[in-house]
């Protein structure tokens, strides 16, 4: 059994399809970030980088084990599994590399230009502008790749699809819905992914979890400041 400790959040909807895709037994923690449950002395045992995702595998290397980062994890369930991952070869490292990019550069771009649509005050179009041109060059790269090969890995689905999948799945949420039209190779393959049954009760799963915990439209002011490190929880210069 997989203790997972969870909210809604694209890195978080990752670990849901990974779990359900592998078929692997899980029980849902909700950890409510709105509400500042990450800094919860119980939780930071778990990640001392107060984030989630988080697993719990009671059959761990060694016995229980903790994973936290949700790139970590994923690789930890591939390979515990044997599944979405090659053992070896150039097909185990063009998935690695391609998870790598939504790691490294779809996630923190995205992730920033959600901060600066959403949360950010006005007069803040310079940041606003500079993160969803990164964002549109992110679909750029996967539009080229999608329309050389079916997967992000190359030939088979992969958890470089898993990982990359939560977050361009909103395309139309983040930048309309003309963008979607630009990108046919990346809607399609994000199409053919929802509409698999894991996928479906994995985001099923999310959804249950999201009714657990704060969304961010009903977060307090002062958890979003802890949250993104701002006001009274600004580093001093």
């Amino acid at each position: 059994m997989i203790d997972l400790y969870a909210m809604g959040s694209p890195n978080v909807v990752k670990i849901y399809i990974a779990l359900e895709e592998m078929g692997l037994p899980y029980t849902v923690h909700p950890v409510d970030v709105f509400a500042e449950g990450q800094f919860s002395p119980e939780f930071l045992k778990l990640n001392p980088n107060a984030k989630v995702p988080v697993i719990v595998d009671s059959e761990g290397p060694g016995g229980t084990y903790t994973v936290f980062e949700s790139g970590a994890i994923l690789q930890y369930l591939a390979d515990k599994t044997s599944k979405f991952l090659a053992k070896d070869g150039a097909a185990r490292y063009d998935a690695l590399q391609w998870m790598m990019v939504q790691m490294t550069t779809i996630g923190p771009m995205w992730g920033q230009y959600v901060h600066f649509w959403r949360f950010a005050p006005k007069g803040n179009d310079y940041s606003l502008d500079r993160y969803r041109t990164q964002v549109k060059k992110t679909l750029d790269v996967l539009e080229g790749r999608l329309a050389a090969a079916p997967y992000l890995g190359g030939s088979a689905y992969s958890i470089a699809d898993i990982a990359t999948f939560p977050w361009v799945r909103n395309v139309g949420t983040f930048l309309g819905k003309e963008a979607e039209a630009a990108y046919p190779k990346i809607m399609a393959w994000v199409a053919g992914i929802a509409a698999r049954p894991a996928v479906v009760k994995a985001l099923a799963a999310v959804d249950d979890v999201r009714t657990k915990t704060t969304q961010f439209d009903k977060a307090t002011e002062d958890a979003k400041d802890r949250t993104f490190g701002r006001g009274r929880y600004t580093a001093a210069a």
